[in-house]
C-alpha cells in the first residue's frame, strides 16, 4: 500500500518515496483538467498540480501511485541545506561558516571564512540572505559598470533576484539583472556571467561578435565559467534560508 501524509496529517503533504517522505506543494489551477506532477530537483520538492475543486487526498493517493517514476526523479535531488546558527554556506566559492551569537551585534559581518552576526536564533538565516543579496548587488552592479564603461557601453538598472531557470538577463532598454546566488560561486564564474550580460548592452544575438567580446571583457576562461554553472551551479539553490 502506498502511503501519504494528508494537508491534516502534517504541515505540509507529503508523498512517501519508498521509505522517504518528500515534500509536496499542492497547487490548485483553475484551467487544470487533469493531475500533473512535478519534480523540483534543486528544491527538493515535489509540485502537484490539480483542479481548482479537485480533492487534495484523491491527488495525493495518485501521485503516491506513481513509484516508478518518483524513484527515478528523486534520484536527482540535490540535499538542501537549511541555513542557521553553524550552518556553512559558501561565499566567493568558499564555504563560510555562519557563527550566531545573541550578545553579539545583528549586522552581518565576514571575518575571514566565519560570518558573524547576534540577534534572534530565529532569524539568522532571513539575515543572511539579505546580507548575501547586498553583496551581491553592491559587487555585480560594480562590475559590471566597470566593464561597461572599458566597452563604451551605456548601462541601465541593475538588479538582483532569484530566478530558476537563468543566471542573468539584459533587456534592450539596457538593464541587467543577476541572480544573487551568484555571490555563492567562485569568482570568475561571477565574473564571466557579468561579462556575459554585458556584452548583450551592444549584441542582443549570441553571435561570433557577442562571443569575442565577452572575451575580451572577462579576465578568465568563459568556457571554463559556463562549465561550472552548468555542473555546479543547481547546487546554488539547494540553500534554504527561512
Amino acid at each position: 500500500m502506498f502511503r501519504f501524509a494528508t494537508p491534516r496529517d502534517a504541515e505540509a503533504p507529503q508523498i512517501f518515496v519508498g521509505d522517504d517522505a518528500w515534500p509536496v506543494r499542492l497547487v490548485h489551477h483553475a484551467r487544470s483538467r487533469r493531475y500533473r506532477l512535478v519534480f523540483d530537483a534543486a528544491r527538493a520538492e515535489l509540485r502537484l498540480t490539480l483542479p481548482r475543486r479537485g480533492s487534495a487526498t484523491k491527488a495525493l493517493r495518485w501521485a503516491s501511485e506513481q513509484q516508478d517514476w518518483l524513484v527515478e526523479q528523486v534520484g536527482k535531488a540535490v540535499i538542501p541545506v537549511d541555513i542557521g546558527p553553524g550552518a556553512r554556506v559558501p561565499l566567493f566559492g568558499i564555504d563560510r561558516q555562519i557563527h550566531w551569537d545573541a550578545a553579539m551585534p545583528r549586522a552581518v559581518r565576514l571575518d575571514g571564512e566565519i560570518i558573524r552576526l547576534g540577534g534572534p536564533a530565529d532569524g539568522v538565516g532571513r539575515r543572511v540572505e539579505r546580507w548575501l543579496k547586498a553583496q551581491a548587488l553592491d559587487l555585480m552592479a560594480e562590475e559590471s559598470r566597470v566593464l561597461a564603461a572599458r566597452a563604451g557601453l551605456a548601462v541601465g538598472r541593475i538588479g538582483v533576484g532569484d530566478p530558476r531557470s537563468r543566471w542573468g538577463s539584459c533587456t534592450a532598454a539596457g538593464d541587467l539583472r543577476y541572480s544573487w546566488r551568484l555571490v555563492m560561486a567562485p569568482d570568475h564564474v561571477r565574473r564571466a556571467t557579468v561579462a556575459h550580460e554585458v556584452a548583450h548592452l551592444r549584441h542582443m544575438d549570441h553571435g561570433r561578435a557577442f562571443h569575442a567580446l565577452v572575451d575580451e571583457l572577462h579576465d578568465g576562461d568563459v568556457a571554463a565559467a559556463r562549465a561550472w554553472l552548468r555542473r555546479e551551479g543547481r547546487g546554488l539553490h539547494r540553500y534554504r534560508f527561512g
